[in-house]
């Protein structure tokens, strides 16, 4: 790790403005204080790996904390090398609205987009 760099520098992912609006509303919604977005990366799904994204309020040893306009994502460590350089969107559209990557690790993905490989 070079001089002065944080393991959040080193890995890093990108919160959208309207993943982050996102975040704020749904921790505003859960009513407690300090609630984030937790995102893991788990074996499965048609694709071979699965996102998964719940609210949480607790960070553990080995978690990365990303940040935009007060919205904060949790990734362990082990997740993290499945996301590094992504970009966490929230999508509005006809089929609906929800939380996706561009996520350039993934070499394919599902066509719901909720799983992918590598």
């Amino acid at each position: 790790m070079p001089d002065g760099a944080t393991a959040t520098e080193e890995k890093k992912i990108t919160l959208s403005e309207s993943a982050s609006r996102r975040i704020n509303e749904l921790a505003a919604a859960e009513g407690k204080v300090g609630m984030m977005m937790r995102v893991t990366v788990n074996g499965g799904g048609c694709s071979g790996f699965t996102y998964s994204f719940d609210m949480d309020n607790k960070t553990n040893d080995d978690d990365l904390i990303f940040e935009r306009n007060g919205a904060k994502v949790v990734i362990d460590d082990m997740s993290i090398g499945f996301l590094l350089d992504a970009e966490l969107d929230y999508v509005e559209d006809l089929m609906g609205s929800y939380f996706s990557f561009k996520n350039p690790n993934a070499a394919s993905t599902c066509g719901c987009g909720s799983s992918f490989s590598i």
